[in-house]
């Protein structure tokens, strides 16, 4: 993987220090065979892995400066002073002007630290979108990090006890949301914030928060221009100078990148599908009707069972923390094509959901809340105990649906959106051993929910459910999905959805333009209508779903993976024994999509748990 690593505070050699942090580097660089760049002071050192144009150092005078990623300067004259002096050195002076907040000049997707020895002081910060990931840990008086725990975990100092919460929330969220992670004493860099390392205490704050602006109004044509300027300007950027391809899902975000990539390029964009042989997932006729209208030099692979089985352990070793999204199979599969084509670097769509509302949950949401618009006194006085107390109203099916739909009309948000959260759904206390629970808060997931709904900047349900997603759905979901998944296949990735300027781009439209009654994202394909085929436009949205629960019926090699894998991890006492069974056995024959989902998350744990 590229990323950066390295301390302040531990360390008496500059050449020691050089070797240490140069072997934390390595298991950045394992999948990819990426450069390095190290530098070291007297009690300090970093190193960055990744290739030249996404690498920048500077070191002068007990200060140590590095920036990973794709990153640029908002202000033209910085811009032009960072391309003749470096990005580094900027950033150095920056520092040295502005302290924590320089990184609020900086664009694009980056980490970034700066080592101060005379002052004893640290700077740590990621991207706006939370992009390049960065983990820390105070040890002492040494501030330790890292891209990847697996890097930080090399220092002498680390510390790697794992935290049952974080395997608690892992089991809810099937991922570990941020600021936590898998162990006790390391914490990450959430997206648009800084860490200031000082006299041997780190504190978080915020140089950017995404800020709804849900008043202005301006004509749908002015605004259909702006966002095509952007599309183009974004993929341009993403391109860089590199050839590069692009994901091909066939839904409105992966098609818009592919067709918009021809555009910029001036030629057939190279275009990347995954299928599967299996009734209800594969998507391949939408890409491919994506790759006509756009002529693009398309490539497509079908995903087999065999696939999956021999992934499964990568996957497990290249995340550094348990992660339980199914679809970094496919995508892993549909980079590796891309790799095999000569290409570096991917475009991916994600962000376009969370951006511009395009999940299927903000519509039925919407429904849900009309009925928080009916008065108290007609709500609890009239229709809840008609419903309730009707005679015989089990038997009869209207009554059946006003019931359901009040009950999970009247759970506040955020928490009506886990209504069907899969650990909610068995119990907790079904699940985990007593033993496990008693060291971990159960309540603590919907905690996170709250505060990060109750804190966004908006008005509207809308863009407080963006707000939430942006979070949960993409930082901490999607992104290291996609990410980690091309780091296997030993590809770069980026996002144009997700350039500075699209972002704010998507903050000032009025709610109605990205939910229009229960019309997901109406400004993004009302613009896009002349441009996408009506078949993307038109069409139920799915994306690179991988069919596990259904494979895992009749494969036998997945089964005994699977099998194996849970067996073993009844060892560990954290899920309980019975439970395990009892999901092998009559929870899947009951319904193996649903159900295979907590078989394949309690697999990637065990396989986590293997890869350490």
């Amino acid at each position: 993987m590229s990323g950066l690593c390295g301390w302040i505070g531990h360390g008496a050699a500059a050449t020691d220090n050089r070797q240490l942090v140069e072997k934390m580097a390595g298991a950045l660089a394992r999948f990819d065979a990426s450069s390095i760049q190290s530098l070291a002071g007297g009690e300090s050192a970093l190193a960055v892995s990744a290739n030249r144009e996404s690498a920048h150092v500077y070191q002068k005078e007990g200060l140590l400066v590095a920036v990973w990623g794709q990153v640029g300067f908002k202000d033209a004259r910085l811009a032009q002073m960072a391309r003749a002096e470096g990005v580094a050195k900027i950033l150095a002076d920056g520092w040295r002007a502005k302290g924590g907040q320089a990184c609020a000049d900086l664009s694009g997707a980056f980490s970034l630290c700066v080592l101060d020895e005379n002052a004893g002081e640290a700077l740590l910060a990621i991207d706006r979108m939370g992009s390049n990931p960065l983990s820390y840990q105070v040890s002492g008086e040494c501030l330790v990090f890292g891209s990847s725990a697996d890097a930080l975990n090399l220092h002498p100092l680390a510390r790697s006890e794992i935290d049952p919460q974080g395997l608690y929330n892992y089991v809810y969220f099937h991922m570990i949301p941020g600021a936590g992670t898998v162990y006790k004493s390391q914490q990450r860099l959430l997206p648009g914030e800084y860490l200031i390392y000082r006299n041997g205490k780190a504190e978080t704050r915020k140089y950017w928060e995404m800020q709804f602006l849900e008043d202005q109004k301006l004509p749908m044509g002015e605004l259909k221009q702006e966002f095509l300027q952007l599309l183009h300007s974004s993929v341009r950027e993403a391109v860089g100078t590199q050839q590069v391809g692009a994901f091909l899902s066939g839904g409105t975000d992966s098609s818009t990148i592919a067709g918009i990539l021809g555009a910029v390029s001036g030629e057939p964009a190279r275009t990347y599908s995954i299928g599967f042989e299996a009734d209800g997932y594969d998507e391949m006729d939408y890409a491919r009707i994506a790759a006509r209208h756009f002529s693009t030099q398309h490539h497509e692979y079908y995903v087999t069972p065999d696939d999956v089985v021999a992934a499964i352990p990568q996957i497990a070793a290249v995340f550094d923390q348990p992660f339980g999204n199914a679809s970094a199979v496919p995508a892993f599969y549909c980079a590796r094509m891309a790799r095999a084509d000569g290409l570096s670097r991917i475009l991916g769509g994600d962000g376009g959901d969370e951006l511009f509302g395009g999940n299927e949950r903000y519509a039925k949401q919407r429904i849900f809340s009309l009925y928080e618009r009916i008065p108290s006194p007609l709500r609890k006085g009239v229709l809840e105990p008609l419903v309730y107390n009707f005679p015989g109203g089990q038997r009869v099916s209207l009554l059946r649906k006003a019931r359901s739909y009040i009950e999970q009309a009247s759970v506040p948000m955020p928490a009506r959106l886990e209504t069907y959260n899969l650990l909610e759904r068995y119990g907790p206390e079904k699940v985990f051993t007593r033993d496990f629970l008693a060291t971990a808060d159960a309540g603590q997931p919907l905690s996170r929910l709250n505060a990060t709904y109750g804190q966004a900047h908006a008005h509207s349900l809308i863009n407080h459910m963006l707000a939430l997603d942006l979070k949960f759905t993409l930082a901490d979901n999607d992104l290291p999905k996609v990410v980690k998944a091309c780091e296997m296949a030993g590809m770069e990735v980026a996002f144009p959805f997700l350039n500075d300027e699209m972002v704010a781009f998507s903050a000032r439209l009025e709610p109605e333009l990205k939910l229009k009654g229960t019309k997901l994202r109406y400004f993004f394909k009302e613009a896009l209508r002349d441009f996408l085929p009506n078949e993307i436009i038109t069409k139920q949205k799915h994306g690179f779903g991988l069919p596990f629960g259904v494979w895992l019926q009749d494969h036998k090699p997945l089964q005994a993976l699977a099998a194996d894998s849970l067996t073993d991890l009844k060892s560990r006492h954290i899920i309980r024994a019975d439970f395990i069974d009892k999901l092998l056995g009559e929870h899947l024959d009951e319904h193996a999509g649903y159900h295979g989902t907590m078989v394949w998350v309690l697999m990637m744990l065990e396989q986590w748990y293997r890869q350490r």
